[in-house]
């Protein structure tokens, strides 16, 4: 079993490691490359949104603003275009203190979505690719549990070549390509199965609902805007618009956040979204909030992307499932393991191959061997 679910998912397991392993430094190496995503501190206020969606609306008249988030005071502000079908994705990179525009980024253009669209779809269209990849990541979870049997020293000789390698100069490459799949492949085994599951997650709603149940989770999984009464024009009296006042509502209450994001609303019955992140580099704190867009009244959600002093154990740990998968939740250090894990998940396809493929060669050989062995006797007899 371990043989042949490992054969029928090693491409694919193979695709998703190494394409995990280049997306793992994403931020880090776009922070350092792309000059445009920082500006200049400036001893005075930022743009209102509304300001920054009218001169980001300019660079892409035929399109819908889905969101407009500030970074600080140290980097540029972002207008975000977006739109599921017909599917674009674009971001307008801004100085928040004068609306410069400093670039109009396709998102679904470049290397890391190139990298981004392996991993999730194997470059193949969504509907196809994403059933292939969840099912894979299934049955590389079997595969795992499969290999750490087969991996339990049967007796205490045996445990000595189970934890380290012990190879000498007359060592072939045979016994060092096992030893390489079957160690390596229990040192990774624990964090194999933490890359899968939360994998899983996402490939398999009725897995993310079981994983969040377990942990004792009662919110919908679901995200949703919440809807509103809609307010006749010109009966609020508003002189500011209604996405800049939940913008102040922010900035008041979230003083010290890293982002602050702000969504307008899709129509004239949908609340305001707006987020404040209080932590660089991860998502999991980050905390969510929807107002009424005519009252600006704060309107409470069911499900798990909500306020953060609302949560429970289950909701954080869904809302860390990014962030865990990623590495990011321990900073660094954490993205680092998660690229060499990764890196060595793909060898193990391509060493559990080569056992696979020198096995099969040895028993055709022997089994050529004993048809000769058994020709030659029936000519000696019969001499």
């Amino acid at each position: 079993m371990h043989r042949w679910l490992g054969i029928s998912s090693g491409l694919v397991v193979f695709i998703m490691a190494i394409t995990g392993c280049l997306y793992a430094f994403k931020d880090e190496i776009q922070q350092a490359t792309q000059a445009f995503r920082f500006v200049t501190a400036q001893d005075r206020p930022f743009l209102r949104p509304s300001q920054l969606q009218t001169i980001a609306q300019k660079s892409l008249p035929d399109k819908l603003i889905h969101a407009v988030k500030y970074n600080g005071k140290e980097k540029s502000a972002e207008v975000i275009f977006y739109h599921n079908t017909p599917t674009y994705y674009f971001t307008v990179f801004l100085n928040p203190y004068d609306g410069t525009i400093l670039r109009v980024k396709d998102m679904e253009a470049g290397f890391f979505h190139f990298i981004l669209d392996g991993h999730f779809y194997l470059w193949l269209p969504p509907t196809i690719g994403q059933p292939i990849v969840a099912t894979a990541t299934l049955v590389f979870t079997i595969t795992l549990l499969l290999g750490l049997f087969l991996w339990y020293p049967k007796n205490s000789a045996a445990t000595k070549q189970r934890f380290w390698f012990r190879w000498k100069k007359t060592t072939q490459w045979k016994r060092k390509n096992y030893d390489l799949h079957n160690i390596l492949g229990f040192y990774v085994s624990f964090f194999g199965f933490v890359l899968a599951f939360t994998g899983l997650v996402w490939g398999f709603p009725w897995f993310a609902s079981i994983y969040y149940s377990a942990w004792g989770g009662e919110k919908s999984l679901i995200y949703q805007d919440p809807i509103v009464k809609k307010v006749p024009p010109d009966s609020t009296g508003l002189q500011t618009s209604p996405v800049d006042k939940v913008w102040f509502i922010m900035q008041t209450a979230y003083p010290d956040a890293k982002s602050i994001e702000v969504h307008p609303p899709e129509n004239d019955t949908t609340a305001i979204a707006a987020n404040a992140n209080l932590e660089n580099g991860t998502f999991w704190k980050t905390d969510y909030r929807y107002y009424d867009q005519y009252r600006f009244n704060e309107i409470p959600v069911a499900h798990v992307y909500g306020r953060l002093k609302d949560t429970k154990l289950a909701d954080k740990i869904m809302r860390m499932n990014y962030d865990i998968h990623v590495g990011a939740i321990g900073g660094l250090a954490g993205k680092t393991l998660a690229f060499l894990v990764s890196l060595i998940i793909a060898t193990l396809p391509v060493t559990g191959a080569y056992i696979w493929f020198g096995r099969r060669n040895k028993s055709q050989n022997h089994c050529k061997f004993e048809a000769h062995k058994s020709t030659a006797n029936r000519m000696e007899s019969s001499n």
